[in-house]
């Protein structure tokens, strides 16, 4: 008569075997997969060295540039070196971008091979489970009398421990499996979040690219590539920025003084912040910009928000409005109103004004609509395009706005 352990343990070691050789098969294929991934990855991230390598000549190339002496020729091949600085700042978005999607393609590969092994667990349990079952149904008695001696029995008892012990293992396996999948789940996760904001980050310097490019384009149409020309400019430029620099200063500190007497106290600020005065759109020069085009005239004291021609333009917190300047076509229009507690904010390029010195107006009011468009009203000797110029200043000293804004 066979004895009731070598019924149970050869199909369980065939079921053993079979699945493991199952398991390997599948394991091999999901691991050199990633191994070609990983490949791949790592390809990408020397393209992205070397594309650095190429920002920093260019950003070299700038530096240098920019401390020669003031000419047309120097000028557009500042131009060139930032055009070509941020085409490789594109370029490698976009690898970052390639390098982003095959961790993503990594991670579901691993979250697939747990998944795979979850399931091994689950079908190897499971005919551990049904072997079980099937033998819970033989009496001890019959168990008795179908072995030989106690012995027999005893091993078969001992064999049944055993199953259960790996019962413990494999419920201990699918625990551990299922705490990797989470973990690699949230991975994939916070990856397609930066897929997300790299996707943004690029679509921001393509707009930042085409801002430079007009900036080309604007300074070739104005000067006729003529050297003459293009210094006449640049001392309108210089002189214009030198006055309303004066002008705003002076304004400042005139109306201060005004309602300090009037109301036999300093202005506070009762706003709970400042607000964008435009829609949060894209950043196309930054306070202290060393890569702003006029840098050689004077340091940007601002930042440049693009955002279309004649958008509406709101007051970024209230205030009076200390200056209001209508430059006219081929001048520069301004808007500067101070607010409490020693801050000011200054919106430049302006097509349209809304509002008269001393003025008070309240965060969100309209004060006039954005320009910048060259040849417009308000615009500028030197514009590159439609946008908004604004500085914030504190106690009459420029500092930098995205410190203030939410």
């Amino acid at each position: 008569m066979k004895k009731i352990i070598i019924l149970i343990s050869i199909p369980i070691l065939i079921l053993a075997f079979f699945m493991n050789v199952q398991k390997f098969a599948l394991g091999d294929d999901v691991n050199n997969n990633i191994k070609d991934l990983n490949k791949e990855i790592q390809s990408k991230k020397d393209e992205i060295q070397q594309i650095q390598n190429k920002q920093e000549k260019y950003g070299r190339a700038l530096r240098q540039t920019q401390s020669e002496k003031v000419s047309l020729v120097n000028q557009l091949a500042i131009l060139d070196n930032r055009l070509a600085k941020t085409e490789l700042d594109i370029e490698e978005v976009e690898t970052e971008i390639d390098v982003t999607d095959l961790e993503i393609k990594k991670i579901n590969a691993e979250i697939e091979d747990i998944n795979n092994e979850i399931q091994n667990e689950k079908n190897h349990l499971s005919s551990i489970l049904r072997l079980i079952y099937k033998q819970d149904r033989v009496s001890s008695l019959e168990v008795i009398l179908m072995n030989d001696n106690l012995s027999e029995f005893l091993n078969q008892i001992k064999y049944l421990e055993n199953l259960n012990s790996e019962i413990g293992n494999s419920l201990d396996d699918l625990k551990k499996y299922k705490e990797e999948s989470e973990i690699k789940l949230t991975s994939l996760d916070e990856k397609n979040k930066e897929l997300i904001y790299l996707r943004n980050e690029m679509e921001e310097k393509k707009i930042v690219l085409e801002d430079k490019q007009g900036t080309k384009v604007f300074i070739l149409s104005q000067t006729r590539s003529n050297e003459k020309e293009y210094q006449r400019l640049v001392e309108l430029a210089k002189r214009e920025q030198a006055e309303a620099s004066a002008e705003i200063a002076r304004k400042e500190k005139l109306v201060r003084e005004r309602i300090a007497k009037l109301e036999g106290k300093e202005l506070e600020f009762n706003d709970t912040g400042f607000i964008w005065p435009v829609p949060k759109n894209t950043i196309t020069s930054y306070f202290h910009d060393p890569d702003y085009p006029f840098r050689f005239i004077f340091e940007h004291p601002a930042i440049d928000i693009r955002v279309g021609q004649g958008t509406i333009l709101k007051a970024a917190a209230s205030g009076y409005v200390a200056r209001a300047k209508n430059g006219g076509v081929g001048g520069y229009s301004y808007i500067m109103i101070v607010h409490g507690d020693g801050l000011a904010t200054v919106y430049g390029h302006v097509s349209k004004i809304y509002v008269k010195e001393d003025e008070y107006v309240v965060q969100g009011q309209t004060i006039g609509l954005t320009g910048g468009l060259p040849g417009t009203s308000g615009a500028g000797r030197l514009t590159t395009g439609p946008h908004l110029h604004l500085e914030v200043r504190l106690n009459g000293i420029p500092v930098n706005a995205l410190e203030y804004l939410p």
